[in-house]
C-alpha cells in the first residue's frame, strides 16, 4: 500500500512517514505497521522506527491510521461516582492521556446500571478494548467477574481490594486518613468527629480504619457519636455535619472522607454562625477543585485522581496495543503517593491558625 502525503498550503511542514521511514532506514508500510501495533514487526524494527519518530517529533495522523487499515483503541470509562468534581478530575486525567495516545475514551454513566452481563454485551457493540473503573464501580464483584469472563482488560482506580485479574492504581487510604487524624490532634482536638464514606466503596472502611488508629494510638477514647454514616455527596455531609453540630459535646474539628462532604461541614458551620477554623476545624480527602473554592479553602489529602486516571488509560492503552492483556501477562498494581494539603480551615483547638504547618508526604509507589 502506498502511503501520501500531502504538503501544506504554507508554513513549515512536519515530519511524515516517508521521513521516519528514512530515518530508520526501513520501508513506509514498516513505519505503518509500527504505529497500528502490528504483532508482525520484529521487535528490533520497531526499536529502531519508534527511535525515529522520537528523533523527528513526529505525530501521527489519526486519520492516514484509518486508511491504512488500523484504528483507535476503544477505552470505555463507566462511572457512577455521585461527586461531580471526583468525576471532573477523573476525566482531565484520561482525557488528557487519550489524547496523547490516540485513544478514543467512550463516557457510560452507570447510575442506574443494567445487569454485568447486559453491559458487556453493550460495551462489545461499542467495539470497545478495555474498561476503566473508578470508585464505586472499581468494588463490583460482579461486573469485574463479568468484564473478566468477557476477556476484557481493566483498570481499578482508587479501589481499596484490588483484584489479581486487573490493573489496578491506588492511594493508601488507610495511612491517609490515619496522617490527617493524627494532624488534627496535633492541633489540640481531641473530639473529632468524623463522616465516614459510601458503604459500597472499599476506601471508605480504609479511611474509617486510619482514623480509628490515629486516635487509639493517641489514647483517645472512639466515640460512637462522632461516627456519622455519609454517602460521598454534598447533602449527606450537610445531615451529618447537623448531627454532629447538635451533640451537647459537639466536636472541635470534622473529618469528612471527601471534599463534598467536608465543603458541606463548612457551610453548615457558618449557618450556625461558627467560625472556621477558630471554633472549628473541618478536613476533607481528595483535593477535588471544591476544596480551594470555597471559604476557608479545605485542609485536605490530596489523592491524585487525575494522575491515577492518566496513568491507568496508559496502561490499558499499550494492554491493548502490545498485546499484553492475555490471561497468561500479569497486571500492574501500582500505589502512588499522597500529600496532606494544610490550609486555612483547620487550625489549633480554641485559637486563630498560627504558623505554617509543613505538608507531610505519604504513600509509595510499586
Amino acid at each position: 500500500m502506498t502511503i501520501r502525503t500531502r504538503k501544506p498550503r504554507s508554513g513549515t511542514r512536519g515530519p511524515t512517514v516517508a521521513d521516519v521511514a528514512r530515518h530508520a532506514g526501513v520501508s513506509p508500510m514498516t513505519v505503518s505497521r509500527v504505529i497500528n501495533s502490528e504483532p508482525t514487526v520484529l521487535p528490533a524494527t520497531c526499536e529502531k522506527v519508534t527511535a525515529a519518530i522520537k528523533a523527528l517529533g513526529y505525530v501521527p495522523n489519526p486519520a492516514a491510521r484509518s486508511l491504512a487499515g488500523g484504528r483507535q483503541c476503544r477505552i470505555a470509562l463507566l462511572h457512577a461516582n455521585p461527586s461531580a468534581a471526583y468525576l471532573s478530575e477523573f476525566l482531565m486525567g484520561s482525557l488528557a492521556q487519550a489524547s496523547q495516545f490516540d485513544v478514543q475514551l467512550i463516557v457510560e454513566h452507570c447510575d442506574i446500571a443494567p445487569s454485568p452481563a447486559e453491559l458487556v454485551r453493550k460495551l462489545a457493540g461499542h467495539r470497545v478494548d478495555a474498561v476503566l473503573l473508578p470508585p464505586p464501580l472499581c468494588d463490583d464483584a460482579a461486573l469485574l467477574a463479568a468484564l473478566q469472563k468477557a476477556g476484557l482488560p481493566m483498570a481499578q482506580i482508587a479501589t481499596g481490594q484490588a483484584v489479581d485479574f486487573a490493573h489496578a492504581l491506588t492511594i493508601d487510604d488507610e495511612a491517609a486518613a490515619y496522617a490527617m487524624t493524627q494532624h488534627l490532634i496535633t492541633l489540640g482536638h481531641q473530639r473529632i468527629g468524623f463522616v465516614q464514606g459510601a458503604c459500597d466503596q472499599t476506601a471508605s472502611a480504609l479511611r474509617r480504619a486510619g482514623y480509628v488508629r490515629a486516635l487509639a494510638e493517641a489514647g483517645l477514647a472512639l466515640a460512637d457519636d462522632l461516627l456519622v454514616q455519609g454517602d460521598f455527596t454534598y447533602r449527606s455531609g450537610l445531615a451529618c455535619a447537623e448531627s454532629l453540630l447538635a451533640l451537647p459535646d459537639r466536636p472541635t474539628a470534622i473529618f469528612a472522607s471527601n471534599d463534598d462532604m467536608a465543603a458541606a461541614a463548612v457551610a453548615v458551620a457558618h449557618r450556625h454562625g461558627l467560625d472556621v477554623p477558630r471554633d472549628l476545624s473541618v478536613a476533607g480527602f481528595d483535593n477535588s477543585a471544591m476544596s480551594t473554592t470555597i471559604w476557608p479553602e479545605l485542609t485536605t489529602i490530596d489523592q491524585p485522581v487525575a494522575e491515577m486516571a492518566r496513568q491507568a488509560t496508559a496502561i490499558l492503552a499499550e494492554a491493548v496495543r502490545n498485546r499484553t492483556n492475555l490471561p497468561d501477562k500479569p497486571v500492574q498494581h501500582v500505589r502512588l503517593a499522597f500529600q496532606l494539603l494544610c490550609r486555612a480551615s483547620a487550625g489549633p483547638l480554641a485559637s486563630k491558625p498560627g504558623g505554617n504547618v509543613s505538608p507531610r508526604l505519604g504513600g509509595a509507589e510499586v
